[in-house]
């Protein structure tokens, strides 16, 4: 008999190892599986917040199978007192074990509300935005010119700096000069000291920068500067052989003319093969931007065309007087200007004109670009009497 009870006592106790081998096994499957999500979703997460309050909302939303294989998960990854505060993307289908990275991984904000900062060549804007998780796409709240006198400052904004998981952006665009950086950065009311002193005209790398508020206006200037600077020293050690260009400055001089040319991305590489094949056969750059940057020095937009005497008028800026390059950049330029400049086509075009479409039409001869122009000035002549 005893050896009978002994006998059933180990088959339960196997088959009570097994059982609960079976559900560790199930457990690890839930946590690490594919989740239930089926639309991406924004999670915000409260300072202060534990993490059994998040693992329920979590399960209400259906972003988790059970809130309690969560928590245990956190607890054995030694996650749970980790919980980071802030808005998180949480894409569809994740598994317990990919959100817990994503809440306890900290950094900025993946989605929910950001203010973007708009620097342009023609304005600058505050935009309050908020990201849709299921499109991955933002929606404008509110929008106004942090540089304007007067403005009235939308109730999105004010409401949104008060959020501790607000995101806050700078995004430069190609083209602008260093004085409208300057000017625009001083008028963000979330960084602080302004600054007086322009830095050099190009220096500064067009692109996106993530701020926190109270970052310093020269910080951001600074981060800017390394930016352009890295590069440039990458895009001149890979440049084309035989360039008439002796420095990394002439390149970004070189650079911030065929940003100022042409907004169309495809034909920068032309663009810069007009300019370097007048520099190698001494002909004048003859480019009205480098005019008008005589006439503004970089302060802002002329907003009209060029006059006869402006155009005739000796300034270090006019290429249409002097030969060769102007003496500094006239804008910054990005990479992708850098990159043409550095590497230009390889054509014999000496010329171009506007074709009507946003781009422009090159040629290699005078009678060609004779023709081009002839073109252009029809295509003006129909656009005003449409007018």
């Amino acid at each position: 008999m005893w050896r009978h009870l002994a006998s059933n006592t180990i088959t339960f106790m196997i088959v009570g190892l097994a059982g609960a081998a079976g559900v560790i096994a199930w457990g690890v499957n839930e946590y690490s599986g594919e989740g239930p999500l089926e639309t991406a979703m924004c999670l915000r997460v409260e300072p202060g917040t534990n993490m059994r309050a998040v693992s329920a909302r979590l399960e209400e939303q259906g972003a988790i199978g059970s809130a309690p294989i969560f928590r245990i998960g956190a607890e054995y990854s030694e996650k749970a007192g980790q919980l980071k505060a802030g808005s998180h993307l949480i894409p569809e289908q994740s598994s317990m074990e990919e959100i817990l990275d994503i809440v306890t991984r900290g950094g900025a904000s993946t989605c929910g509300t950001e203010i973007l900062y708009k620097i342009g060549v023609n304005a600058v804007a505050a935009e309050v935005r908020e990201l849709d998780p299921a499109t991955s796409s933002y929606t404008e709240l509110a929008e106004f010119d942090p540089t304007a006198e007067g403005v009235e400052i939308p109730a999105e904004y004010e409401t949104m700096r008060e959020r501790a998981d607000t995101r806050y952006r700078i995004s430069m665009a190609e083209g602008v000069t260093s004085w409208q950086v300057v000017q625009a950065l001083n008028a963000i009311d979330t960084l602080d000291g302004d600054v007086e002193e322009i830095p050099a005209e190009g220096s500064l790398a067009p692109d996106s920068y993530e701020i926190a508020p109270g970052t310093q206006v020269a910080a951001v200037l600074e981060r800017m500067e390394a930016a352009q600077a890295a590069i440039l020293a990458e895009t001149w050690e890979n440049r084309a052989e035989d360039l008439p260009l002796e420095t990394p400055e002439e390149a970004l001089i070189l650079a911030s003319i065929v940003e100022k040319e042409t907004g169309v991305a495809a034909e920068r590489p032309q663009v810069a093969s007009v300019f370097v094949n007048r520099l190698r056969q001494g002909m004048p750059l003859q480019t009205d931007p480098t005019v008008i940057y005589g006439i503004t020095e970089g302060k802002g937009v002329l907003g009209r065309g060029l006059r006869r005497s402006e155009l005739q008028a000796e300034t270090p800026w006019n290429t249409y007087v002097i030969n060769g390059l102007p003496p500094t950049p006239i804008a910054n330029p990005g990479r992708a200007a850098i990159q043409a400049a550095l590497n230009p086509a390889s054509t014999d075009y000496v010329f171009f004109v506007a074709d009507g479409t946003g781009g422009h039409a090159f040629s290699e001869t005078l009678a060609e670009h004779n023709s081009n122009v002839a073109k252009w000035r029809e295509i003006e002549a129909q656009r005003a009497a449409g007018n």
